[in-house]
């Protein structure tokens, strides 16, 4: 049975990578926050480490042996979060991302992939971004992941760890965080089950790209198992399709409230979309499951009409 890490693994993505590697028969080893009773659920059959990234050590204890290392343990997927906390968001996305490429090079791994954000694109004057643009990041989080891809591409050229970064958009889907400060599914989820309207912030026009966990799931495994991606190249993990907030209102239901801005939130850029041909045509990748058919299924998980 081969071996993968996963680090973040017990999070909205990681957790869902876990279960699909699980289904195809890896020895899943994850780090991360393990709240029993909770992940414990879809995680079943997995090793779960629960230690600091950036003990190299520990890391090199847990990858030893290991077949792909998925790399997705970072701070500030609400980007609040990181322009709060800069210098500890920066400990963890950038110093934690070396110590596991070196725990990777240490383990001789076939395959280290980065999940990397589109927050390294920042405001770009075109839409839809391709992976040539220039990254423009508008905040620590785009700008430390971007320094992730660097430090990948790096360890690839100079120590020879096959890699790859996936430049993932809006994540979302089963298990999906819930709360005020969360992103926007996660509080227009809190805000139904609270029974309030949902907060449209200006004219409803600012766009995102949606793209469901599972799909992510499917496309890290392939780039894990893609024999001829191992110099640190980079793809677009997106649906390919351009929501506008107006657009996941609708798809929400229930009553709704403008706003000029929302405190205490990071606005980011007014669109946001991706070119995803590159991982279509390389890695025979798409992604399959539309934003109508996940924000459904979310809702009857919740129990939300």
């Amino acid at each position: 049975m081969k071996k993968v890490v996963i680090t973040g693994g017990t999070k909205l993505v990681g957790s869902h990578l876990a279960e699909l590697l699980l289904d195809h028969g890896y020895d899943v080893h994850v780090t991360g926050t393990f709240n029993k009773g909770r992940e414990e659920k879809y995680l079943v059959g997995a090793n779960v480490h629960v230690c600091d990234i950036r003990d190299i050590s520990a890391m090199k204890e847990i990858c030893a042996d290991t077949e792909y290392v998925f790399h997705l343990a970072a701070i500030g997927n609400v980007i609040q979060e990181a322009i709060d906390k800069p210098i500890e968001t920066e400990s963890v996305n950038v110093g934690g991302t070396v110590t596991t490429l070196e725990a990777a090079r240490s383990a001789g791994v076939k395959k280290f992939v980065f999940i990397s954000s589109a927050a390294i694109y920042g405001e770009q004057k075109v839409v839809p971004f391709t992976e040539d643009m220039v990254a423009s990041p508008i905040d620590p989080y785009g700008l430390y992941k971007y320094f992730g891809e660097q430090l990948v591409r790096l360890w690839s050229e100079q120590y020879g760890v096959p890699a790859v970064s996936l430049r993932v958009f809006n994540a979302y889907g089963s298990r999906n965080p819930v709360g005020a400060n969360e992103l926007v599914i996660g509080r227009f989820l809190d805000l139904r089950l609270k029974g309030q309207p949902l907060t449209m912030v200006g004219d409803g026009s600012s766009t995102r790209d949606y793209v469901h966990v599972k799909d992510i799931a499917r496309a890290a495994l392939l780039a894990a198992e893609h024999p001829t991606i191992t110099s640190g190249e980079v793809f677009n993990i997106g649906s390919g399709v351009e929501t506008s907030l107006k657009e996941l209102v609708s798809l929400m239901g229930g009553p709704v409230v403008h706003l000029e801005s929302l405190e205490g939130s990071h606005a980011g850029p007014s669109r946001r979309v991706a070119d995803i041909s590159r991982a279509k045509t390389i890695l025979n990748w798409s992604p399959k499951i539309s934003l109508k058919e996940g924000i459904e299924a979310l809702k009857q998980e919740l129990g939300i009409k």
